[in-house]
């Protein structure tokens, strides 16, 4: 069977949050819930999962690349070119310690700005469904079932605060 999405549209966000229960009441997965606004709602209002996220693994591999190219590119280059001066040793620290400490900042900033549009899931490829009266504060309850689980869903999102319903 085909996994199809339906739209329910709600003009309070208590009426979507009540849609939310009931959807998870009716043993709907909750990947498949998806509540859409306009206005920032903080995080949970609608008794929603909370999201998990991977941010943080960018920057911590990025800075570690970094500081592996800062390291090796510093002290390749003063091996390739030994410049002995009254003793000194070949490989000296304090200049390594600014180009690396330069390279691992840059890699964690590039990690971290890649791991930006991968946990947003950018670019889409397929816009979903979507309703223009959500741009105008309607609150929408977006559910992803299987074919033959819209009725049921269809009817519950129309008894949850008598919302609108649209189906892909």
């Amino acid at each position: 069977m085909a996994i199809r999405a339906i739209l329910g549209l709600f003009e309070t966000a208590d009426s979507a949050a009540d849609a939310g229960d009931a959807l998870k009441n009716a043993s709907v997965d909750q990947g498949n819930i998806d509540f859409l606004t306009d206005a920032p709602y903080p995080e949970g209002a609608f008794g929603e999962r909370p999201e998990k996220h991977r941010l943080y693994i960018f920057p911590f591999l990025g800075a570690l690349v970094g500081l592996t190219i800062g390291i090796l590119l510093t002290s390749m280059t003063q091996m390739a070119y030994p410049l002995v001066q009254g003793g000194k040793p070949i490989l000296s620290l304090p200049p390594m310690a600014v180009v690396t400490y330069e390279s691992t900042m840059l890699s964690a900033i590039i990690f971290t700005i890649i791991g930006v549009v991968f946990e947003s899931r950018l670019p889409r490829a397929k816009i979903g469904l979507y309703d223009t009266r959500i741009t105008e504060g309607y609150i929408g309850v977006l559910v992803n079932v299987e074919e033959d689980q819209i009725s049921s869903v269809s009817g519950i999102l129309s008894g949850a605060g008598r919302g609108h319903n649209q189906s892909e």
